[in-house]
């Protein structure tokens, strides 16, 4: 009779519809001497539970908490390249002569024809634009049609 019960808690088993306690007594079954001998396949899928639960982790890890004096170094060589750069940036940039030619013209025809260049190339990036927003207008024409 307790091995018919066995064999019906293995079905349950491995259908996935055992409770803990009836994975309990599977367990404990396979665990003792008196397995039947059909069933001796299912021991290492039941013994395994508690030959794991025996197992310790034994090795030492070691920790390296010494800080290496070259990162220390390596870290002020870093500080220092940055100060430099940024310093030399600076020299650099600040003691550059400062440009007096900032676009005026004394002939006004010229002034005239450079402004109708720079208002041309503003008015063609715009018609651009006003272009690509006619197919926003599809879009929305389309979608009123269908989303009424």
């Amino acid at each position: 009779m307790a091995l018919d019960r066995i064999e019906k808690l293995i079905d349950k088993y491995f259908e996935a519809e055992t409770t803990i306690a009836e994975e309990k007594e599977l367990k404990d079954y396979f665990a003792s001497s008196d397995v039947a001998q059909h069933l001796e396949q299912y021991k290492p899928i039941f013994g395994y539970v508690t030959q794991a639960k025996q197992e310790q982790f034994t090795a030492t890890i070691p920790l390296n908490t010494k800080k290496r004096k070259s990162a220390v170094w390596l870290s002020v060589a870093a500080s220092v390249a940055v100060l430099l750069s940024v310093g030399w940036f600076a020299f650099n940039h600040y003691n550059q002569p400062v440009s007096e030619d900032l676009g005026t013209y004394d002939d006004p025809e010229v002034a005239f024809r450079e402004t109708q260049k720079a208002l041309a190339l503003i008015s063609e990036s715009v018609n651009k634009g006003i272009g690509s927003m006619s197919y926003i207008n599809e879009y929305e024409q389309s979608k009123n049609k269908i989303f009424k």
